[in-house]
């Protein structure tokens, strides 16, 4: 009997097997300089996200959620305010808001990109009373529609926040790195992601000198100089372990973003030569019933946080416990959006079908493996099992 191939959905040991030593000696340099919080490798890191994203400003902080939390503190968005946000995201887009008694507006998406439907944004904005903020999130490691985005916050006299948590690195269609044509960029270095640490960490990036003085003083408890507090902030420092250990992987980033798409460009090929389609057509008709990404053209550039395909819903759950099964690890980003969560059921939102688009792809969607580590025989698995089991469930009819 041949031996199982395991696909587990991120390998962060293969990564750190090719990295050991390099983060091993600025790990040892931390410890043995005792200087754990800020300092030289927090500066150096936001220096260094900084130049890399194109951004005049980079702060460093505790986490990407507390990145979105300290934004909206900085453009003193509070309580009774409004902020437009997806549905269709990670917990924290909405969270961070609710945690200042922002009340969160929820926007259905497009369904070719997942992310937030700008036209809806405006409509959802034409009816707000206390509209404070626009926030679109980069999904997957596709930008959203910048200039849609920039254009609605000068039509509406708000800033656009981007939670870029999952794009480090992604472009929009003019080339430019996200986190920086909006108000404030907000970052994550969750370890799952293209740039993770080994813990919690985050960054927000901006171009507003005022701003980002703001932005370092409220994550320092609003502390400056020490112990003097103009205003009320909180502890969201990001460790100097952490920096280092960031500072030695940025080196890599962009190998890793490559790596990514060439692993993603495999599935592409191999999934539309077995009559798959992209996400820009509806599930039904002729064809194998999956739906691949749909690509970033050029200066645009998807990173690939997540490698994101869409089948049936009666199939979806079926197809993930069977490439469990089968050694291949997967995860559902996301079964239930945020207007659909009971904590947020007093938003008065979450009536079945409210946003159909988001709930929709929370029933169809499934991410696979795509980490630029992965081998032939890992991709080649990975397809050959998702074919097999969508055409036995979902068979192409004339």
């Amino acid at each position: 009997m041949s031996q199982k191939t395991n696909v587990p959905l991120l390998d962060l040991k293969a990564q750190y097997a090719t990295l050991r030593d390099e983060i091993e000696p600025v790990i040892r340099k931390v410890v043995e300089d005792q200087w754990f919080i800020m300092g030289p490798e927090v500066k150096g890191l936001e220096d260094e996200i900084a130049a890399y994203t194109g951004a005049k400003y980079a702060i460093g902080c505790a986490s990407g959620s507390d990145a979105i939390l300290v934004a909206a503190m900085a453009l003193d968005i509070g309580p009774g305010d409004e902020v437009i946000c997806p549905s269709y995201t990670f917990f924290a887009t909405g969270g961070s808001l609710a945690r200042l008694s922002v009340k969160p507006i929820y926007a259905d998406i497009d369904p070719v990109t997942y992310n937030m439907d700008p036209n809806h944004v405006r409509e959802l904005a034409k009816k707000c009373t206390n509209l404070k903020a626009i926030m679109p999130v980069h999904l997957y490691g596709q930008a959203v529609d910048m200039d849609a985005y920039v254009a609605l916050g000068e039509e509406f006299g708000v800033p656009v926040i981007e939670d870029a948590a999952q794009a480090i690195g992604t472009k929009d269609t003019t080339g430019t790195m996200v986190g920086t044509r909006g108000t404030i960029g907000c970052f994550s270095f969750f370890p799952s992601k293209n740039l993770g640490g080994f813990g919690d960490g985050g960054i927000m990036t901006t171009n507003d000198d005022a701003l980002a003085a703001k932005l370092g003083i409220l994550r320092l408890h609003g502390g400056k100089p020490k112990y003097y507090h103009s205003v009320i902030g909180l502890n969201s420092r990001l460790d100097a372990l952490q920096a280092a250990v960031l500072r030695v992987k940025l080196r890599h980033l962009e190998a890793w973003h490559d790596g990514r798409a060439e692993n993603a460009k495999y599935y592409d090929d191999a999934f539309l030569a077995a009559g798959a389609k992209t996400s820009a057509t509806p599930l039904g008709g002729d064809g194998l019933q999956l739906r691949t990404p749909a690509a970033a053209s050029s200066p645009a550039r998807h990173v690939y946080n997540q490698y994101i395909i869409r089948v049936p819903a009666d199939v979806r759950d079926d197809l993930r416990a069977h490439l469990t099964e089968q050694g291949i690890g997967t995860e559902i980003y996301y079964p239930v959006p945020l207007h659909m969560q009971e904590c947020f059921a007093y938003l008065g939102q979450n009536a079945p079908g409210s946003l159909p688009e988001s709930e929709s792809a929370a029933a169809e969607t499934i991410a696979l493996p795509i980490y630029p580590e992965l081998n032939a025989e890992q991709k080649a698995h990975v397809v050959n099992t998702v074919v097999a089991f969508v055409n036995e469930r979902s068979p192409v009819t004339a």
